[in-house]
């Protein structure tokens, strides 16, 4: 089942809901791990939907916000110099925020792209299971510890 959500002007959301056709038996685990289960898969895909519609919501308010400060800065008008850098501060605050929720938001479809695809749950650099509590402590995760503690050295 898809659904297509309408967001603020002309941004449309497209969310595919199809934690259904996931069999939780193809999802790697790591040796010790117990595999999978409809539940957990289904209880996954769900916290990624929200989070998708979160981080949307989150967007949409720091672009009006953003929209609001850049407007106030036309009329600053006989700002001193702390107003004036107080307001950059903030639009630059804002900027940020909309910029990292648009970074969350494009990894956290990629990694629904990936549970209801192929990938979800292999490690991208070496090949090898992520493993079930580290993708459910951080589903968006796409290496393995031992990958990323490389990544993170370099």
């Amino acid at each position: 089942m898809t659904t297509t959500a309408s967001k603020t002007g002309t941004d449309t959301v497209t969310v595919s809901r199809g934690a259904e056709s996931v069999d939780p038996a193809t999802l790697p685990v790591r040796p010790g791990e117990e595999a999978w289960t409809t539940d957990e898969v289904h209880e996954l895909h769900t916290e990624l939907i929200s989070e998708l519609e979160r981080l949307q919501n989150e967007i949409d308010a720091a672009e009006a916000a953003i929209s609001g400060l850049m407007r106030d800065s036309n009329d600053g008008a006989g700002d001193d110099q702390v107003d004036a850098g107080t307001k950059n501060i903030s639009r630059e605050s804002e900027l940020a925020l909309a910029n990292n929720a648009r970074d969350s938001l494009a990894q956290t479809e990629r990694a629904l792209a990936r549970l209801e695809g192929v990938g979800f749950g292999t490690c991208e650099s070496c090949g090898q299971a992520i493993g079930k509590a580290r993708m459910q402590a951080f589903p968006r995760a796409t290496l393995c510890v031992q990958c990323k503690a490389k990544q993170e050295r370099r």
